[in-house]
Formats: C-alpha cells, structure tokens, sequence
C-alpha cells in the first residue's frame, strides 16, 4: 500500500526518489541527476513530463497530477525544486576537487551567522534560492501537441505550451538579478531580498537592532559579490509563414530564456521552444497609457530545432551504411539530382546545379588572411511557367538553414541589417536580415529582377567577400553572411526575346553577372512530343499525389540531407596535372566569346575560373573524392587522407558541360548556326588543342569522350570525327581507339 501523500511537495519528492527508468534496469534516474548536481557536474533538473505520465499511471490518485503541473507549471517549478533541495545528496569531493568563490562566501556566512533584532523578525537563514545551483525544467510530455504563435491565447497563461517559430532577434546574454544582498555601511548588516519578476524595490533601511538605536539608521548598499546572477537573454520568436492566415501578418513572441539555455538559438532557426506562458504587467509611466493591459512572454523551459546544420548531423552506423548503399548505385550523381523535386518534370541539369549548390565547394583561407569562398551562387532566368520558383521553395525546405525572400518585397536593409532599439536597455542595436540569417546556409531570392537597383547592389558585398560592412547610427562593424544565393528572375521583356540580343533580355549589370557561378538561362520552347510528356506527368502528379515512376526509388529528403552533410566532411584539392588543362580550357571559353561578339551569351572572367573550380571540388565532394567500389570503407578512407581527396578530371568535365548547358537552351531557338565550323571540325579542334596542352601526343579514348561530352557534342559525332580523320591519316587509332597523332 502506497502512502496517500496529501502535498504537492511529497508528491514531488516521491516522484523523485522513486522514479527508474524502465523495471529490468532499477536505474533511478533522478536521483542520479541530483548526485550529478550535487557533485557541480550538471546545473539542471530537467523534469521529463512524459516520465511523470508514465510514473502517475500506475499509481492510484495520481493520474491528473501531470495535467495539474501544465496548468501551473510556474508553481510546481519551485515546488519540484524545493523538493530536490530537501532529497539533495552530499556532495562527494574527489581528489581536484575545490571549492569555488561561492562555496566559500557561504561557509563563511554559516559561520558568522546573522544578528536578530528581536523587535524585528529578520531571518537569521540564507534563502533557499542563493544555496541552490540548479534550475528546475519542463521537456514536454506526449499530451502537449505542438501549436502556432496564432494560437496561443489568454486563457493559456500560467500554462506549459509549446509552438514553433522561427527566431528573429536574439539579445545577447545578460547576468539577471536573482537575490540581492545589501549591505549595511553602519553596522555591517547584511540582508537578503529576493527578486521576482523584472523590477524590485530594495530596502534602504537597516533593519537590525544596533542600527534602530541609531538616528539616523544606516544605510544599506547592493553587494555584488554575495548577490546572485543567473544568465539571461531574450529572444524575438515570429511565426512560420506557411502559419498566416491568408490577409494576416505575422505575429511574435517575446521568448526569456535563463540559465544553461542561453546562447542555444541564432537568428534565422526555426524551434519548438515549450515554455510558460505569463503576462507582464506594465509598471512606471507605461502603466498610466496601457492601464490593464499587460504584456505577455514566454518563460522557455525546453528548445528543440527542427532543422539541424550540416555540422550538427549525427549519424549512426546504420545511417552511414544506408549512405553507403547510395553511394554504391549506378549513376548516383544523376540520382540524386532527381531525388530533387521529383514532382516537377525535366531540368535534369538544373536540379544538379541545385545539387552541386547543396554540396558547395571548399572555403579557401590563405596564410595572409584573404578568404575565397567555397558557397556557390545560381541564378535561374527563363520564361514564366518553368516552376523556378517551386524549385526556390523545394531547396528551402531541403537545406538545413534557408531563408526566402521576394524582391519585390526586400530592400536593401531587409537583406543585409537595419538598427533597432533594445527594448529592454534602450540602445541602439543591430538585427541581421536576410542574408546574414542565412549564414551558413541558402538565401533564395525570388522574382530578383523586379528588385530596385539600390537593393540589388547591397548584396554585391556578400555574394564576394560574404560580409555585410556597417557603419549607422554609431555602429561601425562587420556581419557574416557566408551563405549560398539562389536567384530566380524573368527576362528584361517578362520572355526571352530572340530578336534582342542576351545582353538585353538579362538586363542584370556585368558586375553583379560575374559573382554568379551559374547563369542559367531557362526557355519555355515550344515542341509536340515535350508538351505532351509534361501535360501527362503533371496530370500524374494531380491525379496519385505523386511524380511518375523514375525507374528507382528517389532518395528521401531526410538521407539526401545526411549524404550532403558527409559530402561536405571531405576537402578535395585540385592536383597539379590539371592545372593546365583548365587554364586551357578557361582561355577557351574567353576567346569564343570574343568571337561571339555582340551574341556572347554571358560575361566570362576571372571569377568564372573560380567557379569551375568550386563546381569540380563540389563535383569530387559528391563522389566522396577518390572513392574506390572494390575496397572496404575503412580502407578508402585511409586512402583518400593519404591521396588529399584530389579533384579528378571528370569532376572538371562535368563543371565545363554545366556551364556549357546553362546557356543551351539560346542556342537551340537560335535562327542562324553561330558556330564557326561543323560538328566533326569543331571536335577535332578541341582534341587537337586539348593535346597540343599535355606533354604526350596520345589521347585515351575516355578523355576524348569526356572533352566531347563537356563541349556539348555527342559520342557518336566523336565516332564519325573519329574515323574520319583517321582516314585522311591526320592521326592512327588503335584497337581501344586511343588516338595517337602523326608527327
């Protein structure tokens, strides 16, 4: 027969001293914490709610007590932590244990003790809330449901909720007063005043007997040594966007964070945050225009993030072999690029831009201190109707850290950061926008042609060096937005016009062209046999809920994430030997589009070879740098430390064939051939050239493959110039069909 404990503080305490996690194990879980507090290992009591639940169900009269806690949770808070003070251990002190300031400053005020008037009642005992060194935390139970900013409401104060939402501002981290001591400049009296809430009004009277004989009394002063900080910060909470109701704004939350959760959200994270829901009444001259009216804020008690960053996935042994399956398959590159959006039809190409976007390249930072960006940037250009913006959203929802934004509805300041004022010190403060909320991580920016000119040049700084440079309002500093942009945007006409030339339908100036690896240019064309297959998968697609077979299973969002996250672990290098073939190649592209002229279909610089090289490191980063099929993964992996995870010659290939791609779409509605010379010449110039670049005079059969194939022609075109100028004896093939000029 159990004892019938009649107050809510034996409830606790039978909870805590009796509790175990699971009956084969008879471990006691929190008296364990206790011993841990006990012994300065951990500075929290977290009080799991579903263990409550589970531990009430199989006691009679203690099935509503969980409901009870959620309806005043603020109350059993303190009550569960008296209760652990009344259960707390010894402490047990091992052989590097000493004790800090605080455990001194307390010996010494047990010893000393504290005069008592006997006139007045002054309590000769320290308060409970200056010996405790923990704090008392709610993780929610399996009956909480998650909810929206919206829908919390008045008649959940006092209550346990928990809502998502996105963060917007976090304050920086403050010492909060918890327990004043105040000290007597007479008599030495020491007094302790504990504060609750956000204001307190301190005595300044000495209440002890040797200075009520006085006239005048002495005063008492703040001591700060023996007082009691706790850390504190607030947080601006708003609700998701796909959360507003249609006609409505976003609405927001002032979120108190105290003790060891401080400093666990940034700016841009979207959080289930479970916390008290409490009013703050008004106080000063505020209260005189708000009356009645109070404010009301969360007391965070647990956070959790939905989305994790790249650095912060923890795999299993069971997840990396599931990567390893993946990486095993055929053609995974051409997988996984279709696991992207599988709903919307085609853009095979693009979808591996946006992959290689995922993966990026390697962040370069030299001796002197000059730091070349690995993030990519894409810009997708075409005709209304070609799903760019469903492509924005899906990368959105697939990267770890993302941040969405119109142009139409971003300015300059929304990009990069505006002033505010503290609300609660007054001064004057920073509040990152959209790129530097996206640090680390994917800012797509829809519908960026429709931007003003002044918004757009405001992100010229963070598309190269990837800082936002302030200098406002007495605020002189440097913000980091190291994050990848994905830019979607119409043509200067609303569609491509054929008869102007790409210069006038980009209508983006040269400066900002450059900064963008990838310009892709996307044409609505029309054709018989394209329009019928995308009419039949996007009726599919509205007809099962689902795209149409691919011919393999697409890879879930969840394990396309966690492969991209191990991709990013390896820092591939460009090896020497292809330094001149992509110098080579580089100079290529720069002499044809001299010869383009007035029909150039992009801006070729120095920042073009940059982003051949972050495309093939991303390339290599994919294929997990020089992984071999036929040897264990552990073996690999001390094989690709030992060969520096090298960029192949492929990864280079596939780079150029992107950027040759992006613009293949003018070349198929161009009226008139733009090419100097037929297919077949224009292959054997290439492999001419490419040879004329490499020691030997033999080129294998894989590489001319792989050149053709970069260069946008086909294998059979490569056959025919092949056996061609073979037969004109320009160059002799043998039985691989390696070709090995003739002197």
């Amino acid at each position: 027969m159990l004892p019938d404990y009649k107050s809510d503080k034996e409830r606790c305490i039978f909870f805590l001293k009796t509790y175990s996690c699971g009956a084969e194990s008879g471990r006691r879980k929190y008296e364990d914490m206790l011993v841990d507090i006990s012994n300065r290992k951990r500075e929290s009591l977290e009080i799991d709610l579903a263990d409550l639940e589970e531990f009430c169900l199989t006691i009679e009269g203690y099935e509503n007590f969980p409901e009870i806690v959620q309806s005043n949770a603020r109350r059993y808070a303190s009550i569960f932590a008296e209760a652990a003070d009344d259960i707390m251990p010894r402490r047990i002190f091992g052989i590097s244990d000493e004790d800090d300031s605080f455990d001194v400053l307390m010996r010494q005020r047990d010893q000393i003790g504290v005069e008592i008037n006997e006139n007045i009642n002054v309590s000769p005992e320290l308060p409970d809330v200056l010996r405790r060194r923990f704090r008392v935390y709610f993780k929610p139970g399996t009956k909480i449901a998650v909810r929206t900013v919206r829908s919390i409401r008045a008649a959940d104060i006092g209550h346990l909720v928990t809502f998502t939402g996105v963060c917007t501002r976090v304050g920086d981290v403050k010492p909060l007063l918890e327990v004043a001591c105040l000290t007597c400049d007479c008599c030495g009296f020491e007094i302790y005043q504990e504060v609750i809430g956000d204001n307190f009004n301190p005595i300044n009277r000495c209440p002890s007997g040797a200075c009520s004989l006085r006239a005048p009394t002495g005063e008492l002063f703040l001591e700060t040594r023996a007082s009691k900080f706790i850390k504190f910060q607030e947080v601006k909470v708003q609700e998701r966007s796909e959360d507003v109701p249609v006609g409505h704004i976003p609405r927001s939350l002032t979120v108190q964070v105290k003790g060891g959760l401080t400093r666990t959200m940034r700016p841009g994270d979207v959080v289930d945050i479970t916390g008290i829901f409490l009013p703050k009444p008004s106080t000063g001259f505020k209260a005189r225009q708000t009356g009645l009216v109070a404010d009301t804020y969360i007391e965070a008690m647990a956070v959790k993030h939905q989305k994790t960053g790249y650095s912060d996935i923890l795999m299993s042994a069971d997840d990396m072999t599931n990567l390893w399956h993946h990486h095993q398959q055929q053609d995974m590159y051409g997988k996984l690029a279709q696991s992207i959006a599988p709903e919307i039809y085609g853009h095979a190409d693009v979808k591996k831009a946006l992959l290689l976007l995922l993966c990026g390249g390697v962040t370069r930072e030299l001796r002197d201190g000059i730091r070349i960006r690995g993030d990519i940037h894409v810009c997708l250009m075409g005709d209304p109707g070609v799903a760019k913006s469903q492509l924005l959203k899906h990368i959105t929802t697939l990267a770890p850290r993302s941040v969405y934004t119109t142009g139409r509805g971003s300015s300059g300041v929304g990009l990069t950061a505006s002033i505010q004022r503290d609300t609660i010190t007054g001064e004057t403060i920073l509040e990152g926008g959209a790129l530097v909320l996206a640090d680390h991580g994917i800012c797509c920016i829809d519908e960026f042609d429709k931007m003003e000119e002044s918004d757009r040049t405001a992100i010229h700084e963070v598309m190269e060096q990837q800082t936002v440079s302030i200098a406002k309002a007495g605020i002189t500093t440097t913000l980091n937005a190291r994050t990848a942009v994905l830019a979607a945007a119409n043509p200067a006409y609303g569609r491509y016009n054929i008869a102007a030339s790409p210069q006038e339908n980009i209508n983006l100036p040269a400066a900002l062209l450059s900064r963008f690896d990838l310009m892709w240019l996307i044409l609505d064309v029309a054709g018989s046999e394209s329009d019928v297959a995308l009419a039949q998968h996007v009726l599919h697609v509205h007809k099962e809920g689902k795209p149409p077979g691919l011919g393999f299973e697409p890879i879930a969002s969840s394990q396309l994430r966690a492969y991209v996250a191990h991709a990013r672990t390896f820092s591939p290098h460009v090896p020497v030997e292809l330094s001149n073939y992509i110098a080579s190649e580089y100079a290529g592209i720069r002499q044809d589009e001299i010869d383009a002229g007035e029909k150039a279909m992009g801006y070729t610089t120095a920042r073009t070879l940059l982003s051949i090289l972050r495309l093939s490191e991303a390339l290599a980063r994919l294929r997990w740098a020089d992984q071999v099929h036929s040897i264990s993964p552990l073996l690999h992996y001390l094989i690709s430390i030992y060969q520096l995870q090298q960029v192949s010659e492929g990864d280079v290939n596939e780079a150029l064939r992107l950027i040759k791609m992006s613009k293949i779409s003018l070349e198929d509605t161009a009226g008139d051939d733009t090419s100097k010379f037929d297919p077949i010449t224009a292959i054997y110039m290439a492999i001419r050239d490419w040879a004329d670049a490499q020691p030997t005079s033999e080129v294998r059969y894989d590489q001319a493959v792989a050149l053709v194939i970069s260069k946008g022609y086909t294998v059979e075109t490569l056959r025919a110039c092949l056996e061609e100028y073979a037969s004109l004896d320009v160059w002799v093939l043998d039985d691989d069909g390696n070709i090995l000029f003739v002197e």
